[in-house]
C-alpha cells in the first residue's frame, strides 16, 4: 500500500498554531482537538469549540480548512467538524452572576430602536446556539417584555428570582413586576438597587452573554452597572440624522468615563426601501453613524433599514420573526457576528478588566 500523502507532522503544525476563537488559546493546549485521522489523501479533523462562539463556527471550520489545504498537496481532501466543547462561565463582580460576556446597549435618546436590536441581538445570538439572558434595564420604560411577546410574573425559589424565559432566552424586566400603565417614580438610589436585585438575584444560570438594555440618555444605570461588575463592553445605536449623532456622542462619552469598553455602533432606520418602486429613501439622511464610528475609532457592527415589517414585528411582540424574514434576517445577522466577532478578537487579546468603583 503506498504511503499517504498527508504528513501527519504537517497536519500537526497547523493544529498546534490554530487558536480557539472565544479564548486565543491554541486548539491543542486546551485539548480541543478531539480527533485527527488521515487515509491515503483524505484528512478529517474534529475540533471542540464553545456555545459561545457560535456565531463564528463555521468561520472558524473554514480557516482551518484552508490552512490545512494550503499546506498539504492540491489533490488532498480536507475535512473539518465542529463538536461543541464545555467550558462553563466563571462568577464575575462578586455578585453570583456567571456570564462570558455582559453587553449594554444603549442610545444618547429615547426612539432610536434600541430595544428592538438588544431584543434582536438575543435571538440573533440565541439562534446561533449561544446561552442568551436578556435583562430590561429600563426601568421607567420597560419594553423587553412587549416586544417578546411574553406576559409573565417571575416566581422566586429560594429567594432568587427565576427568570421568565422567551423562545429560550432568559428574561428580567421591570415590565414584569409593575403593572401595564402605572409609571415607575423612583430616585437614583432605588434604581441602583433594583439593578442590583437584576444582577444579584436572578437565577440567570450559566451564561455565554448577558444584553443589557438601557434607558436612555445617560443617566444612572450606567454608573451602577460599572460599580456591580466587569462589563464586556456596549453597543450604542442611533439613527443617520445629525441630532440623534450628537446624543450618541454623548452616550458614547458617557460609557469612556464609566470604563466601559465600546464595542461597537449600530445604524437602526438607515435608510427606506420603497416596496412599491425598489427606490432606496434616506430619511433620516445616510451614512452618518459609520462615519461616527470611523471619527471615534470604534467598529461599525452594521446598519438595519426602516420595514414596516419589523416595526410590525415588534407591535405583536414577534421580534423572533426578524430572523425568518428573508429581507429583515441578513441585517441582523451581520450585526450580530460583527459584535462577537469584535468580542472573541478583544478577549482574545486582552486580559479581563477588573470591577470598577466610580464616586
Amino acid at each position: 500500500m503506498p504511503d499517504s500523502p498527508i504528513s501527519s507532522p504537517t497536519v500537526d503544525a497547523v493544529l498546534d498554531n490554530f487558536s480557539d476563537p472565544e479564548t486565543g488559546r491554541k486548539l491543542k493546549s486546551v485539548d480541543q482537538v478531539r480527533e485527527v485521522s488521515i487515509d491515503g489523501n483524505r484528512v478529517a479533523v474534529t475540533i471542540g469549540l464553545t456555545s459561545y462562539s457560535a456565531p463564528l463556527w463555521d468561520e472558524t471550520r473554514q480557516n482551518l480548512e484552508d490552512q490545512l489545504r494550503a499546506k498539504l498537496p492540491g489533490d488532498c481532501q480536507v475535512n473539518v467538524k465542529v463538536v461543541e466543547h464545555d467550558r462553563p462561565a466563571e462568577p464575575v463582580g462578586g455578585i453570583g452572576l456567571t456570564a462570558k460576556s455582559i453587553i449594554a446597549v444603549g442610545s444618547g435618546k429615547g426612539g432610536v430602536g434600541k430595544s428592538t436590536i438588544s431584543a434582536s441581538l438575543a435571538y440573533g445570538l440565541k439562534n446561533a446556539g449561544c446561552k442568551v439572558g436578556l435583562m430590561d434595564a429600563d426601568v421607567y420604560g420597560p419594553s423587553i417584555p412587549h416586544l417578546l411577546g411574553v406576559d409573565e410574573r417571575p416566581t422566586a425559589v429560594e429567594k432568587k428570582l427565576q427568570p421568565v424565559v422567551a423562545d429560550g432566552i432568559k428574561l428580567m424586566s421591570m415590565g414584569f413586576l409593575v403593572p401595564p400603565g402605572e409609571a415607575v417614580v423612583w430616585r437614583g438610589p432605588m434604581l441602583h438597587g433594583a439593578i442590583t436585585q437584576f444582577l444579584r438575584d436572578t437565577a440567570w444560570g450559566d451564561l455565554d452573554y448577558l444584553i443589557i438594555d438601557m434607558p436612555p440618555g445617560t443617566g444612572d444605570i450606567a454608573l451602577t452597572l460599572s460599580q456591580l461588575l466587569p462589563l464586556t463592553g456596549a453597543v450604542v445605536v442611533c439613527t443617520p440624522q445629525d441630532v440623534a449623532l450628537l446624543d450618541a456622542v454623548k452616550a458614547i462619552a458617557m460609557f469612556g468615563k464609566v470604563n466601559i469598553p465600546m464595542l461597537g455602533i449600530v445604524e437602526n432606520m438607515s435608510y427606506f426601501l420603497c416596496p412599491d418602486n425598489g427606490k432606496r429613501y434616506e430619511i433620516f439622511g445616510s451614512g452618518g453613524a459609520r462615519r461616527k464610528a470611523e471619527e471615534f475609532n470604534v467598529p461599525f457592527l452594521g446598519e438595519v433599514p426602516i420595514q414596516i415589517p419589523i416595526r410590525e414585528r415588534g407591535d405583536a411582540g414577534d421580534t423572533a420573526g426578524n430572523y425568518t424574514d428573508q429581507d429583515s434576517a441578513p441585517h441582523f445577522e451581520r450585526i450580530c457576528y460583527s459584535l462577537v466577532k469584535n468580542i472573541a478578537t478583544r478577549k482574545a487579546v486582552d486580559p479581563p478588566m477588573p470591577s470598577l468603583s466610580v464616586l
